[in-house]
């Protein structure tokens, strides 16, 4: 028979066994433990706050019978996952066997995680900000790095997705649940291991794109002239320049400026400027401030039916929906 819990309970039954724990001497102070609850299991959890915007979860748990735990739909933060031991599933993938996991930062649907009677399960998962990678990772524009856009998304649906594990992934996985060091060292130690976890998961879908998108190289001098046109887009988004206009102001070719573009921010001008106004009429829109008409001029639309086209389009809900709090459905 399989229990059924609401991740809500569930937690509360964490917290609860954590009051209930014995104090470790051998945690540190950003460390903290919790075992599962007894009536549900045994194991445990031990959470490792590495900064405000990381932390890193190691668990061993075996459950007495099939558990199936609630998640509601939630604005999520980005997670990477694996196992050394055992395996799990949820409503859309299965973690272990064989795969590990990547739940990118984004709006959750809800959906059910369910662990199997008597499997042993040991592996770690890190939890993070979007802001955090883009930290790591930087793009261009000081924005998370175009390979890496997938990840992040906002008030859009998550992305899921579930890499083969392989066993470089399973040696860092261990690696880190046996972490030999302590203090500063420990903790040094642990984000390098983790950006090394991430980056394995990473490297075939970075690989895929590589194949995908040959690189054209452009000059360093026409490379700032391209930001500069860049700038010049996002100082005007209600009413932008032409094209020639645009490459005229920055001293390069149309040629030169479409190709830049592709190059540097993986869109054409027009989509680049359309991308950004839409984040910019989504922002609008959800603070409440404006009407849909004015956040439509604010943006450089003076037809409400072509910015409600490609308001739609970007998002998969109108001005409308999204102005009275609709979350939205693709982007």
């Amino acid at each position: 028979m399989t229990i059924t819990i609401a991740s809500k309970d569930y937690d509360e039954l964490l917290e609860e066994s954590k009051q209930n724990s014995k104090s470790n001497p051998a945690l540190e102070e950003f460390e903290h433990f919790c075992e599962i609850p007894r009536q549900l299991g045994k194991g445990y959890r031990r959470t490792i706050e590495l900064r405000p915007e990381l932390c890193l979860c190691i668990f061993d748990e075996e459950y007495h019978r099939d558990v199936s735990v609630q998640i509601p739909a939630n604005h999520h933060p980005l997670q990477f996952g694996a196992l050394a031991l055992g395996m799990y599933t949820d409503t859309y993938g299965q973690v272990g066997g064989g795969n590990t996991f990547i739940a990118g930062g984004g709006v959750q649907r809800e959906f059910d995680i369910c662990y199997r009677d008597s499997q042993r399960v040991i592996g770690v998962y890190i939890e993070m900000t979007p802001e955090f990678l883009v930290n790591l990772v930087p793009g261009n524009d000081v924005e998370t790095a175009p390979e890496l856009k997938f990840l992040n998304k906002g008030n859009d649906w998550q992305t899921l997705i579930y890499p083969q594990t392989t066993p470089a992934i399973q040696g860092v996985v261990q690696q880190i649940i046996d972490c030999p060091y302590k203090g500063i060292t420990k903790r040094m130690y642990l984000q390098a291991k983790i950006l090394e976890l991430i980056a394995l998961q990473l490297a075939p879908f970075l690989a895929q794109q590589g194949q995908q998108q040959a690189s054209v190289r452009l000059k360093a001098a026409t490379i700032t002239r391209i930001h500069h046109a860049r700038e010049i887009l996002l100082s005007r988004l209600e009413n932008p320049p032409s094209l020639l206009e645009l490459a005229q102001m920055v001293g390069v070719s149309q040629t030169t400026l479409k190709r830049g573009f592709r190059e540097l921010f993986g869109k054409t001008v027009f989509g680049y400027l359309t991308d950004k106004r839409m984040i910019q009429a989504e922002t609008l829109l959800r603070q409440n401030n404006s009407s849909v008409a004015e956040v439509a001029n604010l943006v450089g639309y003076s037809h409400l039916g072509h910015f409600a086209t490609a308001f739609k389009r970007r998002y998969g809900i109108t001005p409308s929906q999204c102005f009275l709090g609709k979350k939205v459905v693709s982007g």
